[in-house]
């Protein structure tokens, strides 16, 4: 299919990972701004709260560990937006300027499984909370009602996931209107839940323990997507302002989660059993200290808010998988990703019985190689100054190569030493990670550096100045190379 196909409102989206042609580019740089938002303002956001706090830290050490956090990471996520308006391709596609085009199937893998990760997490919250406040309500309970509301929200995520890109810009719109008006009432009815003098009462925690509690917040918000900040900037005219590509994205995407981790803190630090309840089932936990007739409006606003973050997961991963290598129709590679939803989110909600474990191990475990890829892309974006050369980013013989080894050695080492420097205790099988702690001086995996995970900022850190210093050379013969007629070759359209 051509990349030169016009799209319809609300139609099929049929580009895929081809450059967008330029009647197709369209809209402003504060368009960012619906799309970041209403994936992000997921009253997940508010259980963060609980998991900040259960480091053992106060709750002003927790709100700057938290600003840090959500603003810092979301930041990473505009700069790697940039180069959407720069190349008009997706993040993965992007990325192969650095590692090359058949070398860059390793970050595709890792950001794939990251993404299919997060689609299951955020489909089986919204389940968990559908179930938990129809049984509340006295409508239903048990297994029938975990069935029916995850079919329902399946089909809502995956229908509009395949659709495609206009079609999330226009359902982000609405979520961000429903989700945000309901979510201040929220805010407004549970208000009285909070006892300043238990919160500020709070003792203060140690600098490891923020250090991890900041690190956590940013592996949960910003660094969860950076593998997909080129996806929505890609339709952008190449003559958008980089600047407010950067500012729309992290505002957008930072103003929800600071407002939801705050009132989150308050309302876990006065409550030691909402805290605890929240580690089970977040979203249902916080529908307990509504009043009932409220819950109706609670269960929209959580599956709307879960479901936003879910569409773009689906989406983009539909994106990398195709980048990876898989040669099928975009909308396929969608339908794919949701197979693996579904069969992930029937493990968690039906034979798990915990949630914050695992979903900890998850995201610092991911975190790291992902980190690493990061770094990567950040120095080689900082290092560009000329246009991407859109038919290599096709093409093995092109001036990117095939494989480009020092970018993957750098992402490689900094994974290892990313995972020798984290501990995660809820996969048996992972128990060889903080192998470093001990050698180091930080103490071991028992020190007080156990929980810091400083293995995430290792990994991003070592990879962008290896790259910045190592990657100079070679993207200016990169670069100095003539440049073919814009272009993508046939068949890379899918």
């Amino acid at each position: 299919m051509s990349s030169t196909t016009q799209q319809r409102p609300l139609g099929l989206e049929t580009n895929g990972i081809n450059i967008i042609s330029e009647d197709e580019r369209k809209g402003t740089p504060r368009d960012l701004f619906w799309p970041w938002f209403a994936a992000n303002i997921s009253v997940l956001g508010l259980a963060y709260g609980a998991y900040v706090l259960g480091f053992g830290i106060s709750f002003w050490q927790a709100c700057v560990a938290g600003l840090i956090g959500i603003v810092v990471s979301f930041l990473l996520v505009g700069f790697i937006a940039v180069a959407g308006k720069r190349g008009s391709a997706p993040t993965l596609v992007l990325s192969r300027a650095a590692f090359g085009v058949q070398g860059n199937k390793l970050p595709a893998l890792v950001s794939w499984i990251l993404n299919v990760g997060w689609e299951i997490v955020l489909t089986v919250l919204a389940t968990l909370a559908t179930a938990t406040v129809f049984s509340r309500l006295h409508w239903s309970s048990g297994d029938v009602t975990k069935v029916i509301a995850f079919l329902v929200i399946t089909v809502l995520i995956v229908g509009s996931a395949a659709l495609g890109f206009d079609t999330i810009m226009r359902l982000q719109t609405v979520i961000t209107w429903v989700t945000g008006i309901l979510t201040v009432i929220y805010f407004i009815l549970v208000a009285d839940k909070i006892h300043w003098s238990t919160v500020s009462a709070l003792h203060s925690g140690s600098a490891e323990a923020v250090i991890g509690a900041t690190v956590l917040v940013i592996t949960g918000f910003g660094l969860g997507w950076v593998n997909t900040g080129a996806d929505y900037s890609r339709y952008l005219p190449r003559r958008t302002s980089g600047g407010a590509v950067v500012w729309w994205t992290t505002f957008g995407a930072s103003v929800a989660p600071v407002f939801l981790l705050g009132f989150g803190l308050l309302l876990a630090g006065s409550s030691t059993s909402l805290s605890t309840a929240i580690n089970t089932d977040p979203i249902g936990a916080l529908a307990t200290i509504l009043p009932t007739w409220f819950l109706v409006p609670f269960v929209i606003v959580a599956v709307l808010g879960l479901v936003g973050g879910a569409v773009l997961d689906i989406y983009s991963s539909g994106l990398t998988l195709l980048a990876a290598g898989l040669r099928v129709p975009r909308w396929s590679a969608a339908l794919i990703d949701g197979v693996l939803m579904i069969i992930g989110t029937i493990y968690v909600v039906f034979f798990s019985s915990s949630f914050i474990g695992p979903f900890e191990g998850f995201l610092i475990t991911l975190g790291v190689p992902i980190a690493a890829w990061c770094g990567v892309m950040l120095a080689d974006i900082a290092l560009r100054r000329a246009p991407y050369a859109e038919a290599d980013l096709f093409s093995s013989a092109g001036r990117y190569g095939a494989v480009r080894w020092v970018p993957i050695a750098l992402m490689v080492l900094g994974t290892v030493v990313g995972f020798g420097l984290v501990v995660n205790t809820d996969a048996g099988w992972l128990g060889w990670q903080g192998f470093l702690l001990g050698p180091v001086g930080l103490g071991g995996k028992t020190g007080a550096w156990e929980y810091a995970n400083l293995g995430v900022i290792a990994a991003l850190v070592i990879a962008f100045l290896g790259w910045l210093v190592l990657g100079r050379a070679a993207v200016r013969r990169q670069e100095a190379l003539p440049t073919e007629p814009a272009g993508t070759p046939a068949g890379v359209s899918v």
